[in-house]
């Protein structure tokens, strides 16, 4: 079952493509932050895209930060069975882990626990501060 709200559904499409109203200064919609806070463990994403099923947890909303073994691993050949990302946005960096090179971490098997430990700046100051993303 889908589920569909003729008014709610275009407001969100118009808000995601940065149209909407929104009386906060350069409001961008960041995916993966999206992905772990309503799809923790991916299987919304494992779903409705085949292609990334060898993907384990949180890991298949970013896959291009995934070891070339892992992608291997999984069956994924970024650029031909998976697109390579078109954009990447610097405001989506805060919630991939890093290494202390500045690198995306290899990522493993992530639980609930854990994807919510990593979304401490999450809540009311996360949406309404006035820092913005480098």
């Amino acid at each position: 079952k889908v589920d569909y709200d003729v008014c709610s559904n275009y407001g969100n499409w118009l808000y995601s493509a940065g149209i909407g109203n929104d009386p906060r200064d350069n409001r961008k919609f960041n995916m993966i932050k999206q992905g772990l806070d309503y799809d923790g463990n991916g299987d919304y994403v494992r779903l409705w895209v085949p292609e990334l099923q060898g993907i384990k947890g949180a890991d298949i909303h970013t896959p291009w930060v995934l070891s070339s073994a892992a992608l291997s691993q999984a069956g994924v050949t970024l650029g031909e069975s998976y697109p390579r990302p078109v954009v990447t946005a610097p405001e989506w960096s805060r919630h991939i882990p890093q290494r202390p090179g500045g690198s995306p971490l290899p990522r493993g098997r992530r639980g609930p626990a854990q994807a919510s430990a990593q979304h401490k700046d999450r809540g009311i100051d996360f949406y309404f501060s006035r820092k913005k993303d480098a």
